[in-house]
């Protein structure tokens, strides 16, 4: 099981870079917050520069804050982040509509 920094320090870029119409499909900026161990903050934008930057690079559509543990259940299973947002574990703030396109790219 990844965590946070492997998923987005490898897996999601690597994701990103062999599809990126897909990415740009979305047309959203991404702000990760991942609190804990294996935590950090991305960037993950699919609109512009597509790809993912560690840190905010600013102009965030949709923020998106949890813990790792949370990243570690999302990631083995996307359609629990619904879930987790519903019980207060993932917080999303901006457009919170573009979040439900992210499974798009996490699947």
């Amino acid at each position: 099981m990844a965590d946070a920094q492997t998923d987005f320090g490898t897996r999601l870029p690597e994701k990103i870079r062999n599809n990126p119409d897909k990415a740009k499909a979305i047309g959203a900026v991404f702000l990760f917050k991942i609190n804990g161990d294996g935590g950090g903050v991305w960037t993950v934008d699919c609109k512009n520069d597509v790809g993912v930057t560690e840190g905010d690079k600013g102009g965030a559509d949709c923020t998106l804050e949890l813990s790792a543990d949370d990243w570690k259940t999302i990631s083995d299973n996307p359609g629990a982040a619904m879930q987790l947002f519903f019980t207060g574990k993932l917080k999303v703030t901006g457009n919170a509509m573009l979040a439900t396109k992210l499974q798009q790219i996490l699947a």
